[in-house]
């Protein structure tokens, strides 16, 4: 029996662990180690007091069949209208014979997709459109600026060496400073000058003036475009109790078929034998080192500590993997009775608050990122979803810094003074309650030593028992299902005894934009 050590019960470590067990063979001796008290990594979800919190935000929806059968296998699709599509009489598309999510738990549901960018005290949507609506929101002089400006930066392009570049090549220096300027520094706690314009290229694939416009007299035309952004889907899946309920659902799984998964067990070292060979791994749980020896290693812990936990690594890989830059994450839970934002959509809604999933907050006078809307998400988020509103308010962080280090109390007051001051409330006394929420090395960035990162990969492939999966396993943007992936290519490896990783690190890598779904 071959021993696998997982290290990360988040999407990737638990899709790996199924994946060796689900055949019922009794081949592999499966053990996940999961540094916190918590299933699903960023993807997991928060029970505060009967109301759930998603950290970040996770829409279901991918172009991969492979991972779209395997999310209905866990999760069957609703067979049945939720309570929000009951008591509004809205349609939704069920599938038949699929679970009543009003009598079973166990069951994704499908939603509506909405998340728009407030400016300026203004909708927009997300990406921006060309409508009547953003023309009349931006004004006549603003719409002229915009689109000299796309005009100057089309006929003359800057070289792509960094975001800020890219950006103003992709959108005109107005647009830039107006939507993504403020907002990437933000998120990121540096200058888009100084970010490497990979993650643009990631992200934002498609999406331009020329594809706005064209969006535009497609529909006016009423010309299908070849490919839609996810950014731009109607419609998406979502667990009916959040995202952390699928991986809540999947280490169950694995425990059934044999897996022991052992929580607040936090990696500390990897031992390599002579031949570069890892032998086996020590994680401290309740003070205690222990060891664990094992034949294979799937790691979906961040590479950056996973090199640090390693015995004889060559100077230049240590360094490599040390600079890699990391942003941290935080979120309030706000529960209040409504929100003061009006409802000026078409889309009818619970208490008919705005429909937004999560609103993208593009104001220089506040921190805030983000902020979702649970209520949107799923009905069953919230406690009391016809008397109250529950809405998460993100913010991106380093660990260590005046955020991260407030008290919950001097986080709370401060969060709810930037919702004054958006208009997302009158005054701090019409809050019921908060919650806040930390995670570590939730996003890893592209700047300092990632320029570098495939000398890191090379070194990393010369171990040959150690596969890297998952977003920080890999330090590259993916999505769950990217994450899921690179899992599956794994376990091919190690089940039929290949050295070669090429296929993981290739996942999430081709030229077509991850989230574009072919015609």
């Amino acid at each position: 029996m071959k021993k696998v050590i997982i290290i990360g019960a988040g999407p990737a470590g638990l899709t790996a662990a199924y994946e060796l067990l689900r055949d019922g063979s009794d081949e592999y001796q499966v053990t996940v180690l999961e540094e916190t008290n918590a299933i699903g990594g960023i993807s997991k979800t928060v029970n505060y007091k009967g109301n759930r919190m998603d950290m970040g935000g996770h829409r279901f929806f991918s172009k991969i069949p492979e991972v779209n059968k395997w999310w209905n296998e866990m999760l069957p699709v609703q067979g049945a209208p939720s309570s929000d599509d009951k008591y509004l009489k809205r349609h939704v598309n069920v599938e038949e014979g699929g679970p009543d999510p009003q009598k079973e738990n166990r069951v994704m549901l499908k939603r509506h997709r909405v998340s728009r960018i407030l400016f300026n005290d203004k909708f927009y949507d997300y990406p921006v459109s060309l409508k009547p609506e953003t023309i009349k929101n931006f004004g006549f002089l603003t719409t002229v600026k915009v689109g000299f400006s796309y005009i100057g930066a089309a006929l003359h392009k800057r070289p792509e060496t960094n975001l800020e570049n890219f950006y103003i090549n992709c959108f005109g220096k107005e647009l830039y400073s107006m939507f993504f300027e403020y907002y990437t520094e933000n998120l990121w706690g540096r200058h888009p000058s100084e970010i490497d314009a990979s993650w643009g290229a990631q992200r934002t694939k498609g999406l331009s003036i020329v594809g706005i416009i064209k969006d535009f007299f497609g529909k006016l035309f009423k010309v299908k475009n070849r490919k839609v952004n996810t950014s731009l889907i109607e419609e998406f899946k979502y667990p009916k109790l959040g995202p952390g309920q699928l991986w809540e659902v999947t280490a169950d799984e694995v425990k059934k078929l044999g897996g022991n998964i052992i929580m607040e067990a936090a990696v500390k070292k990897l031992r390599k034998n002579s031949d570069n060979v890892i032998t086996g791994v020590t994680y401290v749980k309740d003070g205690q080192e222990i060891s664990l020896d094992g034949d294979c290693v799937i790691s979906s812990m961040p590479v950056k500590d996973l090199v640090a936990g390693m015995n004889d690594v060559p100077e230049e890989a240590a360094r490599i993997a040390a600079g890699l830059p990391y942003r941290d994450y935080m979120t309030l839970g706000v529960l209040v009775p409504k929100l003061k934002l009006k409802n000026k959509t078409t889309m009818k809604t619970v208490g008919n608050i705005v429909p937004d999933c999560w609103v993208y907050v593009q104001d220089r006078r506040v921190k805030m990122g983000r902020f979702q809307i649970y209520n949107n998400w799923s009905p069953y988020m919230v406690k009391d979803l016809g008397h109250t509103v529950w809405v998460g308010l993100e913010y991106f962080v380093s660990e260590g810094d005046k955020f991260w280090n407030m008290t919950e109390k001097q986080f709370s007051d401060f969060c709810v003074k930037e919702m004054v001051k958006l208009g997302l409330i009158d005054s701090a006394d019409e809050v019921i309650d908060t919650h806040m929420e930390k995670v570590k090395k939730a996003y890893p960035a592209y700047f300092d030593t990632y320029e570098e990162m495939d000398k890191l990969i090379a070194y990393l492939d010369t171990i040959p028992n150690l596969y890297c999966v998952g977003r920080n396993g890999q330090h590259r943007y993916n999505n769950i299902d990217h994450s899921m992936v690179t899992s599956f290519e794994a376990v091919k490896a190690i089940k039929s005894g290949s050295s070669d990783k090429s296929a993981i690190w290739n996942v999430n890598t081709e030229k077509e934009y991850h989230e574009e779904k072919q015609k």
